[in-house]
């Protein structure tokens, strides 16, 4: 609350008529969305720094959103930064943006760090220059060599995956560039505005128009055969299927996993006549970049990975996924590899193999069979794993809780929020004597981040 009250002064925008923009669309846009877009709309028109995160489930349409605060940005003569956590996530934004804006007169580019160093720095120049309004990329945005001519917004995609120090960096490109940070793993609603109490937050739970109910289904290994006889059958069908795996290459953590290379291995033997390809992080940016553009093309039936496709790799062909080892990923992982499917017009499935059977192991993949929300998947999700879990190595910047369980105690969580708002509008500063030790506790614990004073 503190640093939501020292919010900066940010550049104050003109509104932007969307009209046009929702026009020129294929599809009708949801409720989410266009409340999403006007949400930020506000922000960027009220002369405050606009620091907002967008929670939206797995294909909601969050870079529609992304694509219409860029236009108004441009519009008022800014540049945007789109910040994404992977090169196969930049390059798809970079598609993605260029479709909806470039009809209107909007340059894009991309930059990321593996391009050619002549290429990197045409595109550098460019961006100095001012000649490309939206400029989509991965770290590369916030190296050095990277200058903005007049850098108003930064979006950053996935949130999560960056620390707060990256967020910032980005935006410090600009004369304190407007902030909209985006997740698509949904969290509870008042955890979220818990976490993110500093941001302002627009959820988006509807999907758009057409999306596929996916139909998921937990296996274990004495199916494989007849899982094969199915992938076959979409292929066949002119479908094409992702199979994803824990881990690169075999012996790489333990044994009784299965690795990327393996699998690939053992389906070009099964299928001979059908084409295979292999994705994963080590290989290098060139030939991930030919391998997703060959998938997007139909040129690949069988694309085996690791979960570099959990963001970023989108195929309206794609029919079935198969997830490898299922137990060892958290819900709200395999609900965004689930999320890869479904996208067309096409009848879509999720087959989860495990051999875990194990109370717990089991219980929360009957999880992903009964409901496709994300936001009540992830609410099972906290419950089940707990919090540390659920967020990654402290990702979330909260102290470690020892009696709390953020999971099963969110009714108390929403009662010292309610009691935070009570206590910050009658002292803020904290300054009364009984607040005392509170002060102390909350310098000792976030001295870090919050100057008080």
């Amino acid at each position: 609350m503190r640093a939501k009250r020292g919010r900066e002064k940010g550049q104050k925008l003109e509104k932007t008529d969307f009209s046009e923009f929702f026009a020129s669309l294929p599809f009708e846009p949801t409720d989410s969305q266009k409340q999403a877009i006007a949400d930020c709309a506000e922000d960027l028109s009220s002369g405050s720094l606009m620091t907002r995160l967008i929670i939206g489930d797995v294909g909601s349409g969050k870079t529609l959103v992304a694509a219409a605060v860029a236009l108004m940005t441009a519009k008022n003569g800014g540049q945007t930064a789109y910040m994404a956590p992977t090169e196969i996530l930049a390059l798809q934004h970079y598609e993605s943006m260029k479709g909806f804006l470039e009809p209107f007169g909007i340059k894009v580019a991309l930059l990321r760090g593996g391009m050619p160093l002549k290429e990197r720095a045409e595109t550098e120049e460019r961006i100095k220059k001012g000649e490309v309004q939206v400029i989509c990329g991965t770290h590369a945005l916030i190296s050095g060599s990277t200058q903005y001519k007049n850098l108003l917004l930064a979006i950053t995609d996935e949130q999560h995956r960056f620390g707060v120090s990256q967020r910032s960096e980005l935006s410090e490109k600009g004369e304190s560039a407007h902030i909209l940070a985006m997740s698509a793993t949904p969290i509870p609603r008042t955890l979220a505005l818990t976490l993110y109490g500093d941001l302002e937050v627009s959820f988006m739970r509807d999907m758009p128009k057409g999306r596929q109910k996916i139909d998921t289904f937990v296996v274990g290994e004495s199916y494989r055969e007849r899982i094969n006889r199915f992938m076959e059958k979409q292929v066949t069908q002119g479908r094409q299927v992702y199979v994803v795996c824990p881990m690169i290459e075999e012996g790489e953590e333990e044994s009784g996993l299965i690795s990327a290379e393996e699998r690939s291995e053992k389906l070009k033997k099964r299928f001979p006549e059908l084409k295979v390809g292999l994705l994963h992080g080590r290989l290098p940016s060139k030939e991930k970049g030919e391998t997703i553009k060959s998938f997007r093309q139909g040129d690949i039936d069988i694309l085996v990975s690791t979960t570099v496709i959990e963001v970023g790799v989108d195929s309206p062909n794609a029919s079935l996924i198969v997830v490898e080892n299922a137990e060892r990923f958290g819900l709200s992982q395999l609900h965004q590899l689930r999320g890869r499917v479904g996208r067309g017009r096409h009848k879509s499935y999720c087959i989860l193999m495990s051999a875990g059977d194990s109370g717990v192991a089991r219980e929360r993949l009957d999880a992903m069979s009964k409901t496709n929300d994300g936001f009540l998947i992830a609410e099972e999700d906290l419950r089940l794993r707990g919090p540390g879990d659920f967020f990654g190595k402290r990702q979330h910047g909260l102290p470690e809780m020892h009696i709390a369980d953020l999971g099963a105690d969110m009714e108390v969580l929403k009662r010292v929020a309610d009691y935070s708002g009570e206590l910050f509008s009658k002292d803020p500063d904290l300054k009364l004597p009984e607040h005392r030790d509170l002060k102390l506790k909350i310098k000792e614990v976030f001295q870090e981040s919050l100057s008080l004073s």
